[in-house]
């Protein structure tokens, strides 16, 4: 946009944007959620188990949820544990090729998560990985013993 000042000379106003730097930001921020999104696999709150041995989790699978209240989720949508093996299967998909991850609150008894177990081997899914975390370091000088 150009203008005349009263001396007759013509000049451009500064006003204009330079959208180069903000495209940049916004394509950071749209490769930072797309690299997170995996990792927040489900919103509810769990406290899983902690053991020795963990694999990390590097696919996109179904994600079967006990929380502390026995509440079963499939893909933080609440299910019936009774419509679990229904829901699971998946049209033109082996049951015996598809996995799923199973979280469980640590505070769930085991006849709650036997029952999940089941309703996911009805469905015909044998590949459950169980979702765990790792047990935090201690001191080296309090572990021992064969």
């Amino acid at each position: 946009m150009a203008f005349t000042t009263n001396n007759g000379q013509t000049r451009s106003s500064l006003a204009e944007i330079n959208i180069t730097p903000l495209v940049d930001v916004v394509l950071v921020l749209l490769v930072i959620f797309m690299i997170t999104e995996p990792v927040l696999q489900s919103g509810i709150e769990v406290n899983v188990p902690k053991t020795r041995t963990v694999k990390q989790i590097t696919e996109q699978r179904m994600v079967v949820t006990i929380d502390r209240d026995q509440n079963v989720y499939l893909n933080d949508q609440p299910v019936n544990v009774h419509d679990l093996p229904a829901m699971l299967h998946q049209a033109g998909v082996d049951p015996a090729h598809q996995s799923i991850y199973l979280r469980s609150d640590e505070r769930v008894p085991f006849g709650a998560f036997a029952s999940v177990m089941d309703a996911v081997k009805q469905s015909g899914i044998t590949n459950v990985s169980i979702v765990t975390q790792p047990l935090e370091a201690k001191g080296a000088a309090g572990s021992g013993g064969n």
